[in-house]
């Protein structure tokens, strides 16, 4: 893959979008969340883009003030407080959705990605695992967990999140960001915590 094809794919999917992605998809898809009014998936969809996108990059963008932080985060450690303030977001997003009466799988996702965060926060001060790949694992779990719980099946939905999972994953070893076990580590912890969750909880 071209470096250049590589990096725009990264950031169409970053783990900052594929939240806001992933809910748009969830809500358009075979599964129940179609009897949700207009007003009430546009009010969960500006909870999980503010949450989830717009307030870890303006944590990023303040954290890059200081000269010391490589907003590259070519290290592992130096995702630490980016991610340890994506735990607390991500959090908020949780308790806001809370407010409104919406399906409690979405509530479930954003705190099963709560518990994704914190296992990355965790490797990486060791190891520099796949974020891109954990949240696409993430959002694959979720799918085939609902698709099993509710005997639904998504099959253009899970098409579309394979193909973009093995895009990326390509994308990012192109880049030589990550090896292939730190990808293939990334997308098996979300997928696991995230179907475990919705499918069980």
């Amino acid at each position: 893959m071209h470096p250049k094809l590589a990096k725009i794919i990264s950031i169409l999917f970053h783990p900052v979008v594929v939240p806001t992605l992933g809910i748009l998809l969830l809500l358009n898809s075979s599964f129940y969340f179609s009897m949700l009014s207009w007003e009430a998936k546009r009010f969960i969809l500006l909870v999980v883009f503010f949450t989830t996108c717009i307030l870890p990059m303006l944590m990023v963008s303040l954290l890059a003030l200081n000269t010391k932080f490589d907003i590259n985060m070519l290290k592992s450690t130096d995702r630490i407080l980016p991610l340890l303030a994506s735990a607390v977001f991500y959090y908020l997003g949780f308790v806001l959705l809370g407010k409104v009466s919406v399906f409690p799988v979405l509530k479930l996702y954003m705190l099963a990605s709560v518990l994704v965060i914190v296992a990355l926060l965790v490797v990486s001060f060791k190891w520099k695992i796949s974020n891109h790949m954990a949240a696409l694992g993430g959002l694959t779990g979720t799918f085939l967990a609902l698709s099993f719980r509710y005997g639904l099946n998504p099959v253009y939905s899970l098409l579309i999140i394979i193909l973009v999972s093995g895009l990326v994953g390509t994308a990012r070893l192109a880049l030589s960001r990550h090896n292939i076990w730190q990808v293939i580590a990334g997308y098996s912890l979300g997928f696991l915590v995230l179907y475990l969750v919705v499918y069980f909880v």
